[in-house]
């Protein structure tokens, strides 16, 4: 028979490590699925921490920094993989080159929007462009990394042609 103390464990157990099993078994965010993080309690609950034996609202603040632990060890893993990812740039384009074709096109700025809303981003790409060079959904919401990646992989195919005026 199970005490109230055993029960109290195992609920909170289950509480734990049940959240933590479903933001693990995420797929990857905007990358490639064989390179998403895999982010488990181990990641989130310290080894020193002792047990958990709380109730009421202690538990569910326990509970909350927990999963709030997981949350941030999640985002901080992929956005290191995704500096990984965009970190060399391809076709041996120099940053000099892209960071003057930016400063001319935004001003530098990854946010960036055209008056029109057509041309988006650090380089100011159209989805169509975006698209061709490997990229989705909206370029001024991608990482400035990533922006850079595709400019350069855009720039390696076609020259400055992309951008007649600062180019």
């Amino acid at each position: 028979m199970l005490t109230k103390r055993t029960y109290t464990v195992l609920v909170i157990g289950l509480l734990v490590v049940f959240p933590a099993v479903a933001l693990a078994a995420a797929p990857g965010d905007g990358l490639p699925r064989e390179r998403a993080p895999r982010i488990g309690l181990a990641d989130a609950v310290p080894a020193t921490s002792a047990p958990l034996l709380l109730e009421g609202p202690k538990l569910h603040r326990e509970m909350r920094a927990a999963a709030h632990r997981i949350r941030v060890a999640r985002r901080a893993r992929i956005a290191r993989e995704r500096r990984e990812a965009f970190a060399s740039l391809p076709g041996g384009i120099s940053m000099a080159t892209l960071e003057s074709i930016a400063s001319c096109e935004s001003g530098g700025n990854p946010a960036a929007v055209s008056s029109d809303g057509s041309y988006r981003g650090k380089y100011q790409f159209d989805y169509g462009t975006w698209e061709a060079v490997g990229g989705s959904g909206d370029p001024a919401a991608a990482s400035e990394e990533e922006q850079d990646y595709r400019a350069a992989l855009l720039y390696a195919q076609s020259g400055s042609s992309p951008w007649p005026i600062c180019g």
